[in-house]
């Protein structure tokens, strides 16, 4: 069974990866939604429940077995170490999903695994490539006003001064990706997807 390369996909908020990823999924290319497979897990991972409920108290989880996002949102957001705590948890269960997911895509020579937090949890160190999806300042503070309409435009910076900066992602990636309107995106996207099958060995 062949196993495909292991590719990184990120970006900070407003990026616009989710549109970089779609090309790539027109591509062919499996992508594995890290940040949403984390929040399914969190449901469905029955051992990753228990530890969340033994770590957060069983308030964390609603009578009906959903996940009390409030309730832990007031411990986790306010509280760096207790953020840490949750990611503990959930990020191995994500990094053992993705594993199995991997085994069953041994056709395809590569995969992508779209993390907001790929340089943040050095799950990046067990790729073979990542890639980085940057934008300026401007143009990300506007896509997310536009996206997400209760936030304001102070937020959004607040958000990008806490996330790893472009400039550190694009040092530690092995492509980078420029999303902005004065670029195009195909002829970016068409030139990674052919230099990393090139990799591959196809």
């Amino acid at each position: 069974m062949n196993k495909p390369r292991l590719v990184g996909i990120t970006g900070g908020i407003g990026s616009g990866k989710s549109t970089v990823c779609k090309i790539f999924e027109v591509l062919g290319v499996p992508i594995y939604y890290a940040d949403d497979r984390g929040k399914q897990l969190l449901l469905e991972d029955k051992t990753l429940v228990i530890k969340v409920k033994s770590e957060f108290g069983n308030e964390s989880y609603t009578a009906d077995g959903q996940l009390n996002r409030s309730y832990l949102a007031d411990i986790v957001f306010s509280n760096p170490t207790e953020l840490e705590k949750l990611n503990g948890l959930v990020h191995p269960a994500v990094a053992k999903d993705f594993a199995l997911w991997v085994q069953s895509k041994g056709e395809h020579p590569y995969v992508l695994k779209e993390a907001a937090l790929l340089y943040e949890t050095t799950s990046y160190k067990s790729m073979d490539d990542t890639i980085c999806v940057y934008a300026s300042k401007k143009t990300r503070i506007k896509r997310v006003l536009l996206r997400d309409l209760q936030r304001t435009s102070k937020q959004v910076e607040q958000i990008i001064s806490q996330q790893t900066s472009d400039g550190v992602r694009k040092k530690l990636s092995t492509y980078a990706i420029q999303n902005d309107s004065d670029s195009l995106l195909i002829p970016q996207v068409l030139k990674v997807h052919k230099a990393i099958l090139q990799s591959a060995g196809h």
